[in-house]
Formats: C-alpha cells, structure tokens, sequence
C-alpha cells in the first residue's frame, strides 16, 4: 500500500472531519428541535396537527434521504436564483451554496426519525406519573417540563445514541452536492492519486473513531441522566 499522499491531502482531510462534525452537530441539534414537538403533537393533538406530524414522517422516512438531498438542491436551488428578491437578499452567499441543502435535507431527516422516537418515548411514560402531577396541581407545560419530557428522554437516550451515529453514516450522501466532507475528500483524493483502497480504508477508520466518540459521550450522558426513583 502507497500512503506517500497522506501529508498533502492531511489538511483537506482535517477540513473535511471538520466539516462532516458541524453537519452533524447542526443537523442533530435542530433536528431533535423538530422532532420533540412532532413526537409530542402525536400524543396530545390536536387531531390535524397529528395527522400532519404522521404524514410529514411518513413521507420523509419513506423515501430515500438522497433522493430528498437532490430534491432539494436541485429543486429549490435551482429555483432560487430565478426570483430576483432572493438572489439580491442577504441570504443569497447561503442559500447558493451546497451546505445549506445538506444541512437543511440532513435536519428534516433527523427530525422525522427522531420525531417517531420521541412519540414511542411520550406514550411509554407511565400515565400514573402524569395523573399524579396534575392532582398536585401543576399546570400541562410545567408538567412537559418536570416529568413527561425528562422521563420520555430518558427512555428514548439509548435509541438516540443508535439514530446519531445513523446520522453520521448518512452525512456522506451529501458529497453528491459538492460539499467536501470527509467522504468527499476521499473520493477526491482517489481522483486524484489513482489509488483506490488506501483512501477508502482511512475514511473507514475516520468514522469509527467518530462513532466511538459518539458511543462515549451517550455513555456519559446516560451515567448524568438521573435514573426513575
């Protein structure tokens, strides 16, 4: 095996990890956003908003995320640069680059899985803990806030360690949008250096040391979450 390559694609590399951590991050923070209201919309209604809730994970768990990436790239950027009062606004240096599709098709992804998750999560609470809390008199938010949310989390944490790292293996379609991530960067480097397996097997052992990195910092979580009394 040739590894002569490695020093000069080292820092594309660095830039890449950098780039697949913030899509993560992003897409994983406002993802679980979305996705607690979603879950919880399906529990407690109302009905329209429930059926809207089921529809949009329906639909977006049921087609393939690439197929939403280039829907959305090609779609709506494409559609953008013809309505002059987006082209000339502020957002245009965003809204014409890569990133934000991926960024964008990466969070509506999570936030349906995950939403889904916090449903399952919301119903599994003992209904005996949150008829307790309303006889003490606590109004339906400080409820959500004390028990319902901090129970359902607990419940759902294991599975949302699982849907992370499902996430991280999905940020590698983005690279068909042109953003170098590190998948990206390895496809370039085997362009570019005709070799095929050595790039391949390095962006291999970058995403397992990611997902052990993942798998530790749920584990952490997990030992701060106080357990059920």
């Amino acid at each position: 095996m040739n590894w002569d390559w490695l020093p000069q694609y080292a820092p594309l590399l660095l830039h890449g990890i950098w780039l697949t951590i913030v899509l993560l991050v992003i897409s994983c923070s406002f993802g679980m956003a979305f996705a607690i209201p979603i879950g919880l919309v399906q529990v407690t209604g109302p009905l329209p908003l429930a059926w809207l809730a089921k529809g949009f994970c329906t639909a977006i768990r049921g087609t393939p995320l690439l197929v939403q990436i280039w829907l959305l790239y090609y779609g709506l950027g494409s559609l953008f640069p013809s309505i002059p009062w987006i082209r000339d606004s502020f957002m245009w240096p965003v809204l014409r680059e890569g990133f934000f599709y991926g960024v964008l098709a990466l969070t509506i992804s999570f936030a349906a899985y995950e939403g889904e998750i916090m449903r399952g999560g919301f119903m599994s609470v003992p209904k005996g803990e949150l008829e307790a809390a309303r006889a003490f008199g606590m109004s339906p938010f400080t409820i959500l806030r004390r028990i319902w949310f901090p129970r359902a989390f607990r419940l759902v944490l294991p599975t949302l360690g699982g849907e992370v790292i499902g996430q991280l293996k999905a940020t590698p379609l983005v690279a068909t949008i042109t953003i170098m991530e590190v998948f990206g960067v390895g496809s370039k480097i085997r362009q570019d250096t005709y070799h095929v397996y050595e790039p391949l097997l390095l962006v291999a052992l970058i995403y397992v040391c990611l997902t052990f990195v993942i798998t530790r910092i749920f584990l952490w979580i997990e030992r701060q979450v106080p357990q059920k009394r």
